[in-house]
């Protein structure tokens, strides 16, 4: 257990920053300002975002540079699932409810174009021939994470836990072992895994639940929420690529994603059934 920590809210979750050395001041502020500028960025949920404007207006953005490595694993990760993972999924999340308002207020579906009808990336540069609303959420927390981690080990941290409720890296030799949180029940966990100088995210349509039959995972080709698989948990080398790769498993073979990924996995179905990769580092009650 590392001595120090820190917490704080931020994009719309519980964050805990555990160190060997307590954060000086400016160190906390450059977390907090990395947060807020990737916020006001691509946050579908803030007026003044670039993404807000994008859904508004038609034309040619400039996205900073780091949307290369966001855009890159996001096209990767949409050729492997067959279109399933998308961050062209913003505009159905909003119709189901899921709004800036958290209006919850669900209207019919409209199918989703595919990614080259819609997007045309020249590196940090986006252009539209339609307004279009995009959800970079299968990574983007993920990425910030690694972002934070950046900053810690530029500032010379060795040993540290960054926990952005679910998605989690980890640095140093300390011990780092991981509760896997039952999707049907939040008092218990299906496991433990042991977390060693990577990362490790969760994703599980009990979050963000809504109706009692939405959530936040949606199949762009049913238009409708995943529902055989409830849970997954995802250990890669980033958070970005573990984010990602968490809600990939939710519309893929983990078969299929090993031959491009490098990845351990568990996840979870509706009816209780559990699968997992043979080399996943933990155990399983």
């Amino acid at each position: 257990m590392l001595p120090h920590s820190i917490r704080f809210s931020a994009l719309g979750t519980q964050w805990r920053i555990d160190t060997e050395h307590a954060l000086p001041s400016h160190i906390v502020t450059s977390i907090h300002q990395r947060i807020d500028a990737f916020d006001q960025t691509y946050s579908r949920f803030r007026p003044d975002s670039l993404v807000t404007r994008i859904a508004k207006t038609a034309g040619k953005y400039t996205f900073p540079a780091d949307i290369i490595p966001i855009i890159t694993l996001y096209r990767k990760l949409y050729d492997v699932t067959g279109g399933k993972v998308t961050p062209l999924i913003g505009s159905m999340l909003e119709r189901a409810g899921y709004d800036a308002e958290y209006s919850f207020h669900e209207q019919p579906q409209i199918a989703l174009p595919s990614w080259d009808a819609a997007l045309d990336w020249q590196g940090a540069t986006l252009t539209t021939t339609h307004p279009v609303t995009l959800d970079i959420g299968a990574a983007g927390k993920g990425y910030v994470v690694d972002c934070i981690a950046e900053i810690l080990n530029a500032a010379q941290y060795t040993d540290y836990v960054i926990d952005a409720s679910g998605d989690l890296r980890h640095q140093g030799t300390t011990e780092n072992r991981v509760g896997l949180e039952h999707p049907f029940d939040q008092q218990k966990v299906i496991g433990v895994a042991d977390v060693r100088g990577k990362s490790i995210c969760a994703s599980a349509s009990n979050r963000r639940v809504w109706d009692d039959q939405l959530h936040h995972i949606f199949d762009p080709d049913t238009q409708a929420p995943v529902k055989d698989i409830v849970a997954t948990w995802v250990i890669a080398e980033t958070t970005m690529l573990a984010d990602g790769l968490a809600t990939a498993l939710f519309f893929t073979n983990p078969q299929q994603l090993a031959t491009h990924f490098d990845f351990q996995y568990v996840r979870m179905y509706q009816n209780g059934a559990i699968d997992y990769s043979h080399d996943f580092n933990g155990e399983l009650f």
